[in-house]
């Protein structure tokens, strides 16, 4: 039935499927930035916090009786810690963001998102007809003269603390100009929280940004807190509206009580742990810096591939050595890439050796 369209997608490099990686690679791959996706002892912590409740799974939505100690617990933590007033957990950051930006914006108003924005984000905007407004990536003159262009009752924006792929910032003055705009701003710290800031709290921490009323953040839990699921930061108003409006909210059982207590436990392990940490993020940075020649304040590199082909022998050629990284190719990005994550589950000595590989391999 789809044969001609599967046929069509290996021909041009962009044929994908499951697969079950050898568990002895070095992991530059995945999103487990600091590493706890192995770290037992924290998963044990949560299996023991799950057990002091008679309640184990979620076993409804939140509306009716799946809400758990643990997930307002969860909320209440991370609120306290990012300075927002209240928090809400969500199933998946794709709901998160399927959640803000489906119910947010109402008749009437109009959403300007960055053109790189995550794909969850752009699903929820195809909702949204004439509603939405496209910037150039972290252009912040384009952004203001859009701004200038479609007044609406309320003006929402939308950005990533950290670009997924490209590994870059969302600029400072992006946050200025959606206070001088009076407009409300999201921020998916997916990539951002527990890796920037002096506490690890992402890119509100890192600019050293006051938060306000019309700041929102969101994030996943599924990466650097090495867990699953996400959570939303904002107003009690802001929250208190999308508990009554957004449907992946109400509608979907309510996150996984153990997935939100390893989160849980992992947040207030980086909290204590933060110091060192950072200066782990720092090395590795500065690894990237003097080898590739290229600035990095994130922990994502990407290295442009001259072709889909290429980017996926390029991987089966670091996996011969003992390491994986993502081959990212279309419709993600535009141009394939090596998307090579600079975990902390992965010694310094190791990362300098997969980038000396690329590095002699690469096809300029």
């Amino acid at each position: 039935m789809y044969e001609n369209e599967l046929k069509a997608l290996k021909k041009a490099g962009r044929f994908r499927e499951r697969k079950l990686f050898d568990d002895r690679l070095d992991d530059l791959a995945s999103n487990d930035y600091l590493g706890l996706s192995q770290n037992k002892k924290q998963f044990t912590k949560a299996v023991k916090l799950v057990k002091e409740y008679q309640t184990l799974s979620s076993k409804a939505s939140m509306l009716v009786n799946g809400y758990h100690p643990i997930h307002r617990i969860f909320e209440v933590t991370m609120a306290e810690q990012n300075g927002f007033e209240e928090g809400l957990v969500v199933g998946s950051g794709f709901l998160a963001n399927m959640s803000l930006i489906e119910a947010l914006v109402r008749k009437g108003d109009r959403l300007f998102m960055d053109e790189e924005y995550h794909a969850s984000g752009v699903m929820a905007a195809q909702l949204l007809g004439d509603r939405v407004v496209t910037f150039k990536h972290n252009d912040v003159d384009d952004l203001k003269q859009k701004l200038v262009q479609y007044p609406a009752k309320r003006q929402i924006i939308a950005v990533e603390g950290v670009y997924s792929m490209s590994g870059d910032l969302c600029p400072k003055e992006i946050f200025d100009l959606a206070d001088e705009a009076g407009a409300l701003l999201i921020v998916d710290e997916a990539h951002s929280a527990g890796v920037l800031g002096k506490k690890l709290l992402g890119i509100f921490e890192y600019y050293g940004i006051t938060v306000n009323e019309l700041h929102i953040k969101m994030g996943t839990l599924g990466k650097a807190y090495g867990s699953y699921g996400a959570y939303i930061l904002a107003s009690s108003e802001i929250i208190s509206f999308l508990v009554n409006r957004a449907k992946p909210i109400i509608y979907s059982t309510a996150p996984s009580v153990f997935d939100t207590a390893l989160a849980l436990v992992n947040v207030k392990h980086i909290r204590k742990n933060a110091k060192k940490y950072r200066k782990k993020i720092q090395e590795r940075q500065t690894v990237v810096r003097k080898m590739m020649g290229v600035p990095c304040h994130s922990l994502i590199l990407p290295i442009v591939m001259p072709s889909n082909e290429y980017a996926l022998y390029m991987q089966k050629g670091l996996m011969s050595q003992g390491y994986l990284v993502g081959a990212i190719r279309q419709p993600t990005v535009k141009i394939p890439i090596l998307r090579v994550i600079l975990s902390l589950g992965v010694s310094s000595k190791k990362l300098q050796h997969v980038l000396a590989l690329i590095s002699h391999n690469t096809v300029q």
